[in-house]
């Protein structure tokens, strides 16, 4: 296992006692490992002092009011580059076959999509691999941290640690052509349509626009 890939995952993960007691942890396993540059792992260590400090029910209405509320920090994937779309059932079913061809199985509770699982997924496999399939969602990743570094919000060092992991590094202009066609998140009209099945056609680029369509390949 990739420990700083699983160490990523939790700490996107949504906070409990376990994951605030693992901040004493964090920076001892990434040092270990080796993986990040030290001004990276430097940045993630002041992250875990934060989050060290507060009360725990605090830290989760952060979590819960940055990454639930705003379509641009999003925590799936799919949200980024299909939005509403219908296609989103398809490349789900897609991407929890893929997961199995490599061996990791989902219950039926998690999204394959779910940033945090997409990590723990390519923690299982070997440097190479797992640099390479970043790869595949790095402009995603870069999405996010362009939004919480505007927002100087500390869980930017954890997608700037997850961008350095990348084989290939964002391509800005990719970057700016999904942050310019975002739609608002409009949590009246989710609940007012019909939920999203885990069917229906092929993803198509056609409403995406060409520069969506550069960024995505078999992964994603």
């Amino acid at each position: 296992m990739i420990k700083t890939y699983k160490t990523l995952s939790l700490l996107l993960s949504y906070p409990n006692d376990e994951l605030q007691n693992f901040l004493l942890e964090v920076v001892r396993e990434l040092r270990e490992e080796a993986l990040l540059q030290e001004d990276r792992i430097d940045e993630i260590g002041e992250f875990c002092k934060r989050f060290n400090q507060i009360d725990l029910t605090d830290w989760q209405g952060e979590y819960v009011q940055l990454f639930d509320y705003s379509r641009s920090v999003s925590l799936h994937i799919f949200e980024h580059i299909k939005g509403d779309s219908r296609d989103r059932g398809q490349a789900m079913v897609n991407l929890i076959e893929f997961y199995k061809e490599k061996g990791m199985h989902l219950t039926a509770k998690e999204l394959p999509d779910y940033i945090p699982a997409f990590l723990e997924f390519l923690s299982t496999l070997s440097i190479a691999k797992a640099a390479e399939l970043l790869g595949e969602t790095v402009n995603i990743m870069d999405k996010i941290n362009v939004a919480l570094s505007d927002g100087n919000n500390p869980y930017s060092s954890i997608f700037k640690a997850i961008i350095s992991l990348s084989a290939k590094q964002p391509d800005k202009a990719i970057t700016q052509a999904m942050i310019k066609n975002e739609k608002p998140l409009d949590l009246d009209a989710e609940y007012e349509e019909e939920p999203v099945t885990f069917s229906g056609a092929a993803p198509s680029c056609s409403s995406q626009g060409t520069s969506a369509c550069k960024s995505t390949n078999r992964l994603i």
